[in-house]
């Protein structure tokens, strides 16, 4: 009976953890949680600096500030084992010099230039983490695939699609103004954040449903609480920019757009914590 006992706790166990620990998802792990310092920064920067731009000198310290956050998220990207992979250190590397040579410009172009300027070059580092991804897949657990497809493709976009939110909204309401075109485009990135969340919610809800074991207890209400952030967040964009937006506090906007994004690193963070965890085995 004891034996019995014994075997059935060591088939649980195994079925929790691997046996041999996954050295190259451990690697891929800390390679985005780096890159996402990145894309997060470069998000930031690129927002505060078309609020400062458009006439929010408050915003000049923390443009500064974040392009540390930058110049951080890339010096630990090319410490990390996985920059020795030549395709994954070229990608980077073209990355990290337009966004030296962006940050030296920006302010000498147009607020419209330097926002698209800044969003190409998050694109690059979207495309990077899907390359991670892809190129480590083959080598990743079930979970750590899935797990990590979810932050790849759905919250990183997420994070996105609010800064481009935030940041041309911050600006629009810095400037006092804003044309139906501007409109136009605040309601397209409304709906693109909408569509991302509903995605996130049906996505991670399968995975808590199918690897109860794997993720943290806490990642329900994480996910509950970006769902409810991206509601209020693009219901007031939707209301208020179609009004006076010269009632709108492009700070306090801006916040809120940076509270938003906080709650999906929140997930995303935690989906990367299993998927560290899940890469050591018994053995």
């Amino acid at each position: 009976m004891r034996l019995f006992l014994l075997v059935s706790l060591m088939l649980f166990s195994l079925e929790a953890k691997s046996l041999f620990s996954n050295t190259q998802q451990a690697d891929s792990s800390v390679y985005i949680g780096s890159l996402k310092d990145l894309v997060i920064a470069t998000q930031k920067t690129r927002g505060l600096t078309n609020s400062y731009m458009n006439g929010n000198t408050a915003a000049l310290l923390l443009v500064y500030a974040n392009r540390q956050e930058m110049k951080k998220a890339i010096g630990t990207m090319e410490s990390l084992p996985m920059a020795a992979d030549p395709i994954i250190n070229s990608r980077a590397t073209t990355i990290s010099q337009s966004l030296i040579t962006l940050n030296n410009k920006a302010f000498k172009q147009k607020p419209s230039v330097a926002f698209s300027n800044y969003t190409e070059q998050i694109a690059q580092a979207l495309m990077l983490a899907q390359t991670v991804s892809k190129r480590s897949s083959k080598e990743l657990n079930p979970f750590g695939q899935e797990a990590s497809a979810v932050m790849m493709e759905v919250m990183l976009p997420m994070t996105e699609y609010v800064g481009q939110l935030r940041g041309f909204g911050s600006g629009l309401a810095a400037k006092g103004s804003r044309s139906e075109d501007e409109l136009a485009k605040i309601l397209v990135l409304v709906n693109e954040v909408k569509t991302l969340n509903i995605k996130l919610q049906s996505d991670m809800n399968r995975l808590i449903s199918k690897y109860p074991s794997k993720l943290s207890s806490s990642i329900s209400n994480e996910v509950l609480a970006v769902n409810q952030s991206a509601n209020s967040y693009t219901k007031f964009a939707q209301r208020e920019f179609s009004k006076n937006i010269k009632n709108i506090d492009p700070n306090i906007y801006f916040e809120n757009g940076t509270k938003l994004i906080s709650k999906i690193i929140k997930a995303y963070n935690t989906n990367n914590s299993a998927i560290l965890e899940d890469s050591k085995g018994w053995l």
